[in-house]
């Protein structure tokens, strides 16, 4: 048996949907184990091309039980039309959602965009999803669970509840806010959009136990990346949840996990979306984001380009305990003339810096030799050009962990193992 952990080394967006896709080839369950309908992770297989938000990246193997774990927020209509989506491209599903996740509810997405719109400039570059709101109200102890559409009469009653304690706040705080729904009709439309995929919610440590105990596979997957996580990331630009690889087991449904590989994806250069702090910026973007077509996948705003910066995978790859990196988007690279790598960054900072720093912080640079040649081709280490090798080479040097997989193109079959 292996449990596999995919996590990302950086601010998210660093490939590890076509990681997880990959390696469920081999795997018995594809698990996300924090986040929601907040970020997209791409997969390109010969299903053609998807934005995965809330459904794990194995889910296109048959043999590959999907779960969605108690660590996640779900929306429920967008998953009802991402399951459509995948089912209408000829996939079977066979997918179980955990009994104790929380629901992120339209009004919770309704919260979120007035406080990006209340703070204005100082905004923290929320996709309005309702995310952060919904993971509050776990907190409060008012969210609703997923368990709960089973049985609609404790559904009705905890979402009184729950606007009981919510509006007058919502109120009082956002002039503009207007809600009309009642408690019966909120619950009335979510079993309507739940139908679907009522009948997989399911208290889903039972099944995880059952794949471990047959020494099965297992795929345990994150969105965004180490420097979004709640606690260690960049605060207060995070996600609302954490997203490192020693929450995988929590969040998952089997707390015990003990995970024989932890993946860190990391891309070959840096790129992030929303606020916050990238300090390897390149003083021209748009045509290599444009190249490398870098744009969030739920939103559609351009990510900020950069530089490798060793200085903050590094962070990354320590918080994540990452055995091994997988290193995506080389082929982008091909044809850079000014190619380098941020290996420290000069003024006064911390090593465990808690955000934001009080110094403006300058990034110390190592150039590299440049490759021209297309490697999308490429299939072995050996046959990417040596300006390429030596790349990969100086960024595990400086990592300090195996590079084991190298990405050159989106397709599954445009991964170079070591």
């Amino acid at each position: 048996m292996s449990s596999i952990v995919v996590v990302g080394a950086n601010w998210g967006d660093e490939g590890k949907g076509r990681i997880v896709d990959y390696l469920a080839g081999d795997a018995s369950a594809s698990v996300r184990f924090q986040g929601g309908n907040n970020a997209g992770h791409t997969v390109v297989n010969e299903f053609g091309t998807f934005k995965l938000h809330q459904l794990p990246s194995g889910v296109f193997n048959p043999d590959c039980t999907a779960i969605l774990g108690p660590g996640m927020v779900i929306s429920p209509e967008p998953l009802t039309q991402e399951l459509s989506e995948i089912r209408s491209a000829g996939v079977e599903v066979n997918i179980c959602i955990s009994d104790r996740a929380t629901l992120c509810l339209p009004l919770h997405a309704l919260e979120d965009t007035l406080e990006e719109e209340r703070l204005g400039e100082g905004a923290y570059g929320s996709t309005r999803q309702g995310i952060a709101p919904a993971y509050g109200d776990r907190v409060m102890k008012k969210g609703i669970l997923v368990g709960w559409l089973k049985q609609p009469e404790v559904l009705l009653e905890r979402i009184q509840f729950m606007l009981d304690w919510k509006l007058p706040q919502l109120k009082a705080l956002y002039p503009s806010f207007e809600f009309s729904q009642s408690a019966r009709e909120m619950t009335d439309w979510l079993l309507e959009v739940s139908a679907p995929w009522r009948d997989a919610i399911c208290n889903v440590s039972e099944p995880l136990k059952a794949l471990r105990s047959e020494g099965k596979n297992m795929l345990f997957e994150a969105q965004l990346g180490a420097g979004r996580d709640l606690v260690f990331g960049e605060y207060p630009w995070t996600t609302s949840s954490n997203v490192t690889s020693a929450y995988a087991g929590i969040g998952s449904g089997l707390p015990a996990l003990r995970p024989e590989r932890v993946i860190a994806v990391a891309k070959s250069f840096s790129s992030s979306v929303g606020t916050g702090t990238l300090i390897t910026a390149m003083e021209e973007q748009d045509n290599f984001r444009e190249a490398s077509n870098e744009y969030g996948a739920v939103t559609g705003r351009p990510r900020d380009m950069g530089y490798f910066d060793a200085v903050a995978t590094r962070n990354g790859v320590e918080l994540q305990a990452a055995t091994e990196i997988a290193l995506t988007k080389i082929d982008c690279l091909s044809g850079m003339r000014d190619l380098k790598i941020c290996t420290a960054y000069a003024g006064e900072h911390s090593e465990n810096p808690i955000w934001p720093q009080t110094a403006t912080l300058a990034p110390v640079y190592e150039a590299l030799e440049g490759w021209d040649e297309d490697i999308s081709g490429c299939r072995t280490f050996e046959s990417l050009p040596a300006a390429a090798q030596n790349y990969v080479l100086r960024i595990e040097e400086l990592m300090g962990v195996p590079v084991s997989m190298v990405s050159v193109g989106p397709e599954r079959e445009q991964m170079i193992l070591r």
